[in-house]
């Protein structure tokens, strides 16, 4: 059922869900700040390992979940269901400051992430209150929610310094998860408090809600979200570490420029819905995975220094070397000048090099007294290429790659309730699902591109090839004719 026009209780009901999905995706990614905090003070000896899986497991069951809670919320409606989620997602996150041993930690981790499953919930719930040419927007807005990953970023590092003293009470990092767990439960009270109860007009049984499972277009949104929302949360938490590594930076510093990725990307998330009402989600879509593609383009190049072979010189006629000294070779009479190697190129220096910068030399390859053919190589070229990967070029680079992904997660959901406008909970969380183990297996896999390649940006390489399958199957789902509504769509804008 969908309202013929937004009004008051429409728009509380989008507030609070926005809210509540706020805390609950700061709540669902505390693990990023944690555990690193855990670790890194010594208080915990977990290895990188069994890190990497306390980062994944609530963000596992988080999505895994998505699926069976659109299909409560689709039965029983949002307002029953977010609550429940709320309150009691908080008792693990609670419990978790009791945890001395990996795994009940990780144990707990799986329970407390269920809370990511809230998407789901706020999608179906959100699109019952607003019409069709607005669900669009609304989502958009409902997705603002997603910023809590930055909050949490921001505001945990400098919550665990306040709270131990600056490390010198390092057993109070348990009071972190308490304070979170009691913003949940004091949410799930105000949500049940403040929300109206609204179903779906007509009840369907499990079988027809799964129905739509079976439609390509349900793994063809499933893989452009795995894209714009699951690796943004995997970089949400990815590149506090890689910050850390690759440009030794502290903790709070990785955790700022982080958040500023993760926060403008949830900002935009409503402009993307809105572009989708006016423009289309398709031509939102192209623009994001094209701008995609160009970043991680970009993102690929590592901080890197290369000596090459370069131009040499060689002689023009037979004779014997007379002299060889930094400046020329000089063969019987005849003097050939060199290429010297520049001295003020400085790669340490904290000059911001946007391009690589490129010397080339020359270094003799005879010595006085030889005897040379014609065309025998006298001097050898070298070139050497520097690039900086300077961290601020970097960084907006990275802030421009969250916004594009902001704007394609509002635009993918504008799909879901034009293609199944009674199944919005099911479809949106089997979607949801698929984009939240994005956020779960991309930085496992992340870490075993880096273990074999050596290299950080490695990540990026495999965000430009997801970046061109999901413009390639978008480009073919339109030129083919494979979603009828998408051309009409074309049609009418």
């Amino acid at each position: 059922m969908n309202t013929e026009k937004a009004d008051f209780r429409s728009y509380k009901i989008l507030f609070l869900n926005t809210l509540a999905f706020l805390i609950s995706f700061a709540a669902w990614t505390i693990n990023g700040i944690l555990v690193a905090y855990l670790v890194d003070n010594n208080i915990f000896k977990w290895s990188s390992v069994e890190v990497g899986w306390l980062l994944g497991i609530p963000v596992l069951s988080g999505a895994v979940f998505r699926f069976p809670i659109g299909i409560l919320t689709d039965k029983f409606g949002g307002k029953v269901v977010f609550t429940l989620l709320l309150l009691l997602c908080s008792i693990p996150m609670y419990l978790l400051s009791f945890a001395n041993d990996y795994l009940i930690f990780a144990i707990l981790s799986f329970c407390f992430g269920i809370i990511g499953s809230s998407f789901a919930c706020g999608v179906a719930y959100v699109s019952l209150w607003f019409p069709k040419h607005q669900q669009g927007t609304a989502l958009g807005i409902f997705g603002v929610g997603t910023t809590g990953t930055a909050f949490t970023a921001f505001l945990a590092p400098r919550l665990l310094n306040l709270l131990t003293d600056h490390g010198a009470n390092p057993d109070a990092w348990r009071n972190l998860p308490q304070i979170y767990a009691a913003v949940l439960f004091a949410m799930g009270i105000v949500f049940f408090l403040l929300s109206n109860k609204r179903l779906p007009e007509k009840k369907k049984s499990f079988k027809e809600l799964t129905q739509p499972l079976k439609q390509v277009q349900v793994w063809r949104f499933g893989l452009y979200y795995f894209l714009v929302f699951g690796c943004f949360v995997a970089f949400s938490q990815w590149l506090i570490p890689y910050y850390v590594n690759a440009y030794y930076m502290s903790l709070i510093t990785a955790g700022l420029l982080t958040s500023a990725f993760s926060l403008p990307s949830g900002l935009v998330r409503a402009l993307g819905g809105w572009l989708a009402d006016k423009f289309g989600p398709h031509k939102v879509l192209f623009n994001v995975f094209s701008a995609s593609i160009v970043l991680s383009f970009l993102l690929i190049f590592p901080k890197m220094e290369i000596y090459s072979p370069g131009s040499g010189i060689m002689a023009d006629q037979s004779g014997v070397i007379t002299a060889v000294n930094e400046n020329e070779i000089i063969l019987d009479n005849h003097r050939y000048p060199l290429l010297k190697k520049s001295a003020d190129f400085d790669p340490e220096s904290d000059a911001t090099l946007v391009l690589p910068r490129i010397k080339s030399w020359n270094e003799p390859a005879v010595k006085e007294g030889d005897h040379v053919e014609k065309r025998e190589l006298l001097a050898k070229g070298v070139t050497r290429i520097f690039f900086q990967a300077n961290v601020w070029i970097f960084s907006v680079l990275v802030f421009f790659i969250g916004i594009a992904w902001g704007l394609g997660m509002g635009a993918v959901y504008k799909f879901i309730p034009e293609y199944f406008p009674n199944e919005v909970g099911v479809v949106g969380g089997m979607v949801g699902v698929l984009g939240g183990l994005g956020g779960f297996i991309a930085p496992i896999i992340f870490g075993y591109v880096l273990s074999f390649s050596g290299v950080w940006t490695s990540s990026w390489f495999l965000m430009l090839i997801l970046s061109v399958a999901c413009l390639t199957w978008l480009h073919k789902s339109v030129t083919k004719t494979l979603d009828p509504k998408l051309l009409e769509g074309m049609d009418k804008n």
